[in-house]
């Protein structure tokens, strides 16, 4: 049997009424993924975006008119037709940003990993209940349904792998940037670890190492144990070639999914998925797909391999 939280809703919503989305800044992931996914939602709209760079703006935003460019996030959070905010800023701006939304009665989808450690988890998840909003981890790979279907189809897994490295070449990229929360732990081993607990559930005990370079941990491995007796193995890179693989060895034989983290639009678009199911969690109040409880928990095994690779 999925331990429990393993199931995330995906299905399509379809509302009368559609919640009104910001973003804040002009990110590539909202160009390449959120604004597309919003665009095509049957239960959201568009609204406005605020950028510190408008002609970057301009551009992202020509397959949307009507969409308002705003010069400052503080006036976006100020936009009563916002109802939900999307953060993608960089990570280490994750915390303050969505503090500062949900200070404003806005809902927040925040992009992964929602901040630099559990502390400032936990710190946003007790702001989300104190002023009664929706707040969620955008791990879109979780809404896809061929993901969904392996994790359940699961019996009594033994160990799981999971990787995903690429090369980050611009020296200027965040994911290179220390101050930002750079790093291949934050930036994708987040996803790897993110899986082995859709899976197995919390580890007992783990081992890590890293290679590090520029004060980021650019290549990162862990090894996680379970009380029941299974085990993980968790890999991450900023410096390899692409690598993303997931494969399980159960009692009955091993399963093994290839890009299980960015399986975009074939033909499912988990992007769009999951804003509907976040939207659909606004429009009617409904608790969201994935829950606060499991983002902070993620976010613990992160903090702990960080203390294991920077003892």
């Amino acid at each position: 049997m999925a331990p429990a939280g393993r199931r995330a809703a995906a299905g399509r919503h379809i509302a009368p009424r559609r919640a009104g989305w910001g973003i804040l800044g002009a990110a590539n992931i909202a160009r390449r993924a959120l604004l597309p996914a919003i665009d095509a939602s049957g239960n959201g709209r568009i609204v406005a975006m605020a950028s510190r760079s408008p002609e970057r703006a301009i551009a992202m935003l020509q397959p949307y008119p009507g969409v308002r460019i705003l010069d400052s996030y503080d006036a976006l959070l100020a936009d009563p037709e916002v109802d939900v905010v999307y953060n993608p800023l960089p990570n280490s701006l994750h915390r303050e940003w969505t503090l500062r939304a949900l200070e404003a009665g806005k809902h927040v989808l925040c992009e992964k990993p929602i901040g630099l450690n559990a502390r400032e988890a936990e710190e946003m998840e007790a702001a989300a209940k104190g002023f009664g909003k929706h707040l969620m981890e955008a791990f879109m790979y979780r809404f896809h349904p061929a993901m969904r279907e392996f994790v359940e189809s699961l019996a009594e897994p033994l160990h799981v792998q999971a990787s995903f490295g690429f090369t980050a070449t611009d020296p200027q990229d965040i994911r290179l940037q220390p101050a930002l929360g750079g790093g291949a732990l934050l930036d994708v081993g987040c996803y790897a670890v993110s899986v082995t607990h859709w899976i197995l559930g919390e580890p007992a005990d783990l081992a890590a190492r890293a290679r590090i370079a520029n004060d980021i941990d650019t290549t990162v491995s862990a090894l996680l144990s379970y009380a029941g007796g299974a085990t993980a193995s968790v890999w991450a890179s900023v410096e390899s070639p692409e690598e993303q693989d997931l494969k399980v060895i159960t009692r009955a034989g091993i399963l093994k999914r290839t890009r299980p983290f960015t399986a975009y639009r074939d033909p499912h678009d988990p992007y769009q998925l999951m804003v509907e199911s976040f939207a659909d969690s606004v429009l009617r109040d409904r608790p969201v797909a994935l829950p606060l409880s499991e983002s902070i928990a993620n976010m613990r095994v992160l903090d702990q391999i960080r203390a294991a690779i920077r003892p």
